[in-house]
């Protein structure tokens, strides 16, 4: 995962993420693409307000306060925009990203008011997980240099880092689960894949792939380049780029 050039990602700890979902089986796949995002770790997984709030006393008392809480907001003891009031009294600093399968935009805008810092609706896939925590690295990233802002546009541009492309709208004949199926094989291969070998990954056609490819290409979360061989015409060769302009993370099956 790229990070900006002044602070790497080796210069500072993995971002520790406390997993609040009562599903058993959602908690363990939270927990497990987590552990499975470079530069993330997960620091615990609970099912439920109080259990939250305990953890969260303990990591701060031990001196390791969470970075990051994943939660859900129906728990079986409380609400989990009742349960952010709470932290910010207590002064619990970590960040909150609601992940919830509730639709209703008045929940959404409760959850800003509370100081939720992204809104991830279910069910959801690793693909979708992952760029929320890449986009949040990014603005812990950013927001975790020392001295003033230069102005509006860099304190605009880290905001900006949050934000998710807008996909409610994809071109007639793509759907958001191949859509995600296929950025993730793009982002496994670091140094660019052809759509014949995207296809082949994601389990369908090269024009299908090549398709979804060039979307990408369009709402700029990917780049395409020719690739020279030794004889032939070059083969377009696509790239992830995350939107940052770099060469992507690695995949959220792998564990590095």
């Amino acid at each position: 995962m790229n990070r900006p050039a002044d602070r790497p990602a080796a210069d500072r700890p993995d971002i520790s993420v406390l997993v609040v979902e009562d599903d058993p089986v959602a908690a363990a796949a939270h927990t497990l693409y987590v552990q499975r995002e470079p530069g993330f770790r997960a620091a615990g997984t609970v099912h439920s307000c109080a259990d939250a709030l305990r953890f969260l006393d303990r990591a701060r008392a031990a001196g390791r306060p969470v970075d990051l809480t994943l939660l859900d907001l129906y728990l079986p003891d409380g609400h989990g925009l009742q349960l952010c009031g709470t932290l910010r009294a207590a002064g619990h600093t970590t960040d909150v990203i609601a992940v919830t399968s509730a639709r209703d935009l008045a929940m959404v805008r409760q959850a800003v008011s509370a100081g939720v810092v992204q809104y991830l609706l279910k069910p959801f896939g690793a693909a979708a997980l992952h760029d929320r925590l890449e986009r949040y690295a990014r603005y812990r990233d950013t927001l975790g240099r020392t001295g003033e802002a230069t102005g509006q546009d860099e304190v605009d541009q880290a905001l900006a880092l949050l934000r998710t492309p807008e996909r409610s709208a994809l071109p007639k004949g793509l759907s958001a689960p191949t859509l995600d199926t296929v950025a993730a094989v793009l982002r496994e291969a670091r140094t660019g894949i052809s759509a014949g070998a995207a296809g082949t990954a994601a389990g369908v056609s090269r024009i299908t792939a090549r398709r979804y490819l060039e979307h990408l290409v369009d709402i700029g979360l990917a780049a395409r380049e020719p690739q020279y061989g030794n004889v032939g015409r070059p083969e377009l060769c696509y790239r992830w780029t995350g939107g940052g302009g770099g060469a992507g993370p690695g995949p959220a099956p792998v564990r590095r």
